[in-house]
């Protein structure tokens, strides 16, 4: 590649954890990383939260009222987010407010052309809808990224990238350097639940977003009863590609209610290592090493649990040099010039689609 091909990307995202706009620049030509850039993260409000929260599970057909003003919070703050960033194009993933790709449908929530009007920068947006229309989950859609950060880090040998947000996520590498495009060579699907169980948990019981440092968890004991009743849910036994809307799982508040509340989240952070170790045992083969990113990473307890139950080397992503926070919104910055350049962006073993897909769509000032 010749850097002089490369170009400038900013990438946000908002994921489903609600907390805020993950901001990060990328210098890539869409296949190559040749510089990771400046990053920044501009947090949700109360109000703001609150205002997405009450959207979460509708469809654009809806025209809710709740929606409307989601809307309006999703474009106005990622307007600040981006205000003064010189980006040669911007990543735009907008809010997933619902995914059901069994039934062909996904949305996220965000006007790209408005952004892009508004900025006076292209804007790439709407990464999902073209797999989830060819009969793919739509999700995950990092694992080129994954592949292209793994050859930029010079790795070797089998590896995996586990990212922990709202939801788990996996992308297995067969081998460092392989063409990803090639069959099999690259594999990636959602594990199961990751933070949201444990945050809404957090709310639920201590009026607190997250439980920091595990310290609840580490207090309580986790319940081997409710663990297997958790994994029992019928997505752990689909094959894989497969993927999760955040509410998936959202029954798992109730199903832990007559637990004491430190004990249901110790069982629900006990429950995505779990989940990881199952989902990995569905490859084919084990990873050497597990790189870890998104907030997760940050959970000494779940860190403690991946390391007990894998049997790989696990680390933090920073271990290789790359800010887990704002993996996610590289990604889409990378994803960004892939949709320029009419590259795939998905691939039969990462969403199930029948070929590797383009996807996405540009908008002009």
């Amino acid at each position: 590649m010749s850097q002089a091909e490369a170009i400038w990307a900013a990438g946000t995202m908002s994921g489903t954890s609600l907390d805020g706009i993950d901001l990060a620049l990328l210098k890539t030509d869409g296949t190559d990383i040749v510089e990771f850039g400046p990053s920044g993260y501009r947090p949700y409000s109360s109000d703001e939260h609150t205002a997405l929260r009450h959207a979460l599970g509708t469809w654009p057909t809806e025209g809710s009222n709740a929606q409307a003003f989601a809307l309006d919070v999703v474009q106005e703050s990622h307007l600040a987010a981006l205000n003064g960033v010189n980006a040669d194009i911007i990543g735009f993933h907008a809010q997933t407010l619902n995914h059901d790709p069994g039934s062909q449908r996904t949305f996220q929530l965000g006007d790209g052309a408005a952004l892009a009007k508004t900025l006076g920068r292209p804007v790439a947006w709407d990464f999902r809808s073209a797999d989830v229309a060819a009969g793919g989950e739509g999700a995950p859609l990092a694992p080129l990224f994954h592949d292209a950060v793994a050859r930029w880090a010079q790795l070797s040998g089998t590896v995996a990238f586990l990212n922990l947000g709202g939801v788990g996520n996996i992308t297995w590498i067969r081998e460092v350097g392989e063409d990803p495009l090639a069959d099999g060579a690259v594999l990636a699907f959602d594990t199961g639940p990751a933070n949201a169980p444990i945050n809404d948990l957090m709310q639920k019981h201590y009026g607190r977003p997250f439980d920091a440092g595990a310290k609840v968890a580490e207090s309580g004991q986790s319940d081997a009863h409710h663990e297997g009743a958790l994994l029992d849910h019928p997505y752990f036994k689909r094959a894989i590609p497969k993927s999760l809307d955040r509410d998936t799982f959202s029954s798992a508040v109730e199903d832990l209610s007559d637990l004491p509340p430190e004990n249901a989240v110790a069982t629900a952070t006990a429950w995505v290592s779990r989940s990881v170790e199952d989902g990995i045992s569905r490859l084919p083969s084990a990873p050497e090493t597990v790189f870890v990113c998104g907030g997760g990473r940050h959970n000494p307890k779940i860190m403690r649990d991946l390391a007990a139950r894998l049997a790989a080397d696990i680390h933090p992503v920073e271990y290789i040099g790359v800010d887990g926070d704002m993996l996610e919104a590289n990604a889409f910055a990378y994803l960004a010039v892939r949709v320029q350049h009419g590259l795939p962006l998905s691939l039969p073993g990462t969403t199930g689609v029948p070929y590797p897909m383009p996807g996405g769509r540009i908008s002009v000032p």
